[in-house]
């Protein structure tokens, strides 16, 4: 994987812009070892590290300009130019004559960066769907940038200061969501977001408005036939020439994938499981229906306790910010077969279900929502003060869950989401430090989550709201770093044929009622792949690579060691209160240990975190 750096206005002699760019470098390809393509340019330097077909760099008279990965565009004169002169010498070309209106028609996954030392000026820019991150930090005299945040921090005026914000995010969203870091001084690009940086000052803007068309209407054949086309399109152009191969959990996205990876190539597809040796946890069963459906080159790996043990600080290393999310480490162990396997790419099911409506929370929101459908009086003078005005935990069981459903549904949206978050269930001032709670804004995520749900243009659904809330903090914040990053590690490349541009596009037309048809997720997207995907695999209920890292708690010595180790570790740092360290340990994960090993899990990894990645200056 690799990826981008550089800055523009660090006045330092030749030789230690060599070094400065060099050190950067060797942190971007610490672990796939690709080779590094650099210009510097004076008080500028840019510098791509991947292999050659996601490597793209142009320099003529102090402009340069890098692309990691691939861009297209939609504009017929650019897409040729880009086709006849290469992609960083078109943008160049396109930049010198529209300046930031450069980026308005780029599709693709890509990360891509413009300095001109002449004109002061830097430009920046992710793909719209965000499938990769770059972090950047305002210098005294320029900006500093890079799609690893360790490796912004070798230069020799970046900020480690850490973020009392970050740590308390990552604990709420189990990541820290764009634009804040896990450094006070960086910031990083949201999805489809350019950066201007000229004189001092930096504007940031969305180059491409995405926007949901909820009122088309066209016949089912004729949609299945363009979406049928679109896979096999994204498909195609996501492997190009390469050795691909693709996960295979057994859900309806990885399914399709290996599916038309098969078609397309007219060989089995080489697919990837995880298996985990737990009740509730392994989905093996559907993964190999789908291997001998398409009858797919099958690879299975069984993720034990011992592996979990071994490779917590693997992955704790190669998160460059505190990252929480457990199924990291199966998407790692698929990735290293497929790297054992001498293949250079893995298509990732990643977007599906926020696309075409595939997550189970979809359903359970609708199912609130009839609430709102009852008149206003009636809910809020009779229902409403009725229920709630009874106890929660005692009563008859009917009565139990209607007050439970009316708690829920009078919580608007989004903040009704919010329910089940377990920082929440545990109380801020139960598990912060008093140290922390003082630096830091407990409002700050809830105004994040309106702002985010709100800014959906032309959703009236509640369904695209929420699939455009989950583009952000499902998709770009979470889903693919964890895959991108997880892949990194070993050493493979990673596509999302569902992030296509042109997919979200056939997506945004869709009506909503063909995502989510009353409590029906994917309605569309089922539709379409009757007769393609089995039955079994239409009708299952979603699950995935999840670990049962909880229940592995109780039974696994060695991996209840390393984790009352780093909690107890953890406490010198007076981010979490001690008193809640231990309860959680003592008390409350024999109580559930599947609930509240969540909550283990994300403090073992910011002490791993703090443990791997020093933030000290470096």
């Amino acid at each position: 994987m690799s990826g981008i750096c550089g800055w523009l206005g660090s006045n330092h002699s030749a030789i230690e812009n060599q070094q400065t760019i060099e050190r950067m470098i060797r942190q971007l390809s610490r672990f796939d070892g690709h080779p590094a393509h650099t210009a510097i340019r004076g008080n500028a330097a840019l510098s791509v590290t991947a292999k050659t077909s996601h490597a793209h760099l142009y320099e003529n008279d102090g402009l340069l300009v890098g692309i990691w990965g691939r861009i297209k565009s939609r504009d017929t004169h650019f897409q040729a130019a880009i086709d006849a002169k290469g992609m960083a010498m078109a943008l160049a070309d396109q930049w010198r004559q529209k300046n930031k209106l450069s980026f308005a028609d780029l599709a693709g996954e890509f990360v891509c960066c413009i300095v001109d030392s002449h004109t002061g000026e830097t430009a920046l820019a992710v793909d719209p769907l965000g499938t990769h991150v770059l972090y950047y930090q305002l210098l005294r005299d320029g900006l500093l940038f890079s799609t690893s945040a360790d490796a912004l921090l070798t230069h020799p005026q970046a900020s480690s200061e850490i973020n009392p914000q970050g740590l308390f995010n990552y604990l709420y969203f189990h990541m820290i969501p764009g634009p804040d870091t896990i450094y006070s001084a960086q910031k990083r690009l949201l999805p489809g977001e350019y950066l201007l940086y000229r004189s001092g000052h930096v504007e940031t803007s969305h180059y491409q408005k995405i926007e949901f068309h909820e009122d088309i209407k066209r016949p089912f054949p004729e949609l299945q036939q363009e979406f049928l086309s679109l896979l096999r399109k994204s498909v195609s152009e996501a492997i190009q020439d390469q050795k691909a191969g693709a996960f295979l959990s057994g859900g309806t996205d990885s399914s399709t994938l290996a599916g038309i990876l098969t078609e397309i190539t007219g060989e089995p597809a080489k697919t990837y499981s995880i298996g985990f040796e737990a009740t509730g946890y392994d989905e093996m069963h559907y993964a190999r229906i789908a291997a001998r459906h398409f009858s797919t080159d099958h690879h299975e790996y069984y993720v034990t306790p011992d592996d979990v043990v071994e490779t917590i600080p693997l992955i704790a290393s190669v998160f460059d910010q505190p990252f929480g999310n457990a199924s990291a480490l199966p998407a790692y162990y698929c990735a290293r077969m497929a790297r054992n396997d001498g293949l250079d790419l893995l298509l990732g099911g990643d977007g599906g279900d926020e696309l075409f409506g595939g997550n189970v929370r979809y359903a359970k929101q609708y199912i609130f929502s009839l609430y709102d459908k009852i008149p206003a009086p009636l809910r809020n003078y009779l229902l409403s003060p009725l229920f709630l005005s009874l106890p929660p935990d005692t009563g008859p069981k009917l009565l139990r869950k209607a007050r439970s459903y009316i708690a829920q549904a009078s919580i608007p949206m989004p903040h009704r989401m919010e329910t089940y978050n377990l920082l929440m269930h545990y109380g801020f001032d139960t598990v912060f430090s008093p140290e922390l709670l003082d630096k830091m804004d407990a409002t700050q995520p809830g105004r994040m989550i309106e702002q985010t749900y709100q800014a959906a243009s032309g959703a009236r659904s509640l369904i695209n709201r929420m699939l455009a809330f989950d583009w952000k903090f499902t998709l770009a914040d979470n889903d693919f770093p964890k895959v991108v990053q997880s892949c990194h590690l070993a050493g493979m490349e990673v596509a999302f044929p569902f992030a296509n541009d042109e997919m979200l596009a056939f997506s945004l037309a869709l009506a909503p009622d063909q995502k989510l048809k009353g409590t029906q997720l994917r309605y569309f997207f089922k539709q379409a792949l009757q007769g393609f995907l089995p039955d079994e695999i239409i009708t299952k209920q979603k699950q995935g690579f999840g670990l049962p890292f909880g229940v592995w708690l109780q039974t696994h010595k060695a991996l209840r060691d390393i984790a009352s180790d780093s909690l107890n570790d953890l406490k010198s740092r007076h981010i979490i209160r001690n008193d809640f360290i231990d309860k959680l340990l003592d008390q409350h994960l024999h109580e559930h240990a599947s609930y509240h090993g969540t909550m283990v899990w994300l403090l073992m990894m910011l002490e791993y975190w703090f443990k791997q990645h020093n933030p000290s200056k470096k």
